[in-house]
């Protein structure tokens, strides 16, 4: 048999699914840290390298954008800003399905990564983070067993 909740207030399917479905809550390294909004990530090998892309639009990332590289963390952090914050619509309510304010995304990286290879690119509102040899060198290797 199953039960229905009804809960007292509204629930945030979106942010249910995002959170239980996380790569983090998997465990694969990286976690994203909720605040105003979490930008969605894409991650993916291309060749030896690493490439995140986040999509950041409406943000001036040469402004409102940081990628640094912290202690085995690649950590990408900014602001969208409300540029319509305090502007009155003609009927005086206003509906917002667009999220505002801090963000931070972090992912670990290899202790062999350095900031000279770590490079940024912001076009079309995508922000593209590319680690280079990230994946170098991480064949298995077979071990001999001696009997």
């Amino acid at each position: 048999m199953s039960t229905l909740t009804l809960l007292p207030r509204p629930f945030d399917t979106d942010r249910w699914v995002r959170d239980f479905f996380s790569p983090a809550a998997a465990g694969h390294g990286h976690t994203p840290t909720t605040s105003g909004f979490t930008p969605v990530a894409e991650i993916s090998k291309d060749g030896d390298d690493a490439v995140i892309r986040l999509d950041l639009p409406g943000i001036d990332a040469g402004k409102d954008v940081t990628v640094e590289l912290d202690s085995g963390r690649l950590v990408i952090s900014g602001e969208r800003r409300d540029e319509h914050a305090g502007t009155a619509t003609e009927a005086g309510r206003t509906v917002r399905e667009v999220r505002y304010g801090a963000f931070r995304r972090s992912f670990t990286v290899p202790a062999h990564v350095t900031g000279d290879v770590v490079s940024a690119s912001y076009d079309a509102g995508v922000l593209t983070v590319r680690v280079t040899g990230v994946y170098a060198g991480t064949q298995p290797q077979r071990i001999a067993i001696s009997t």
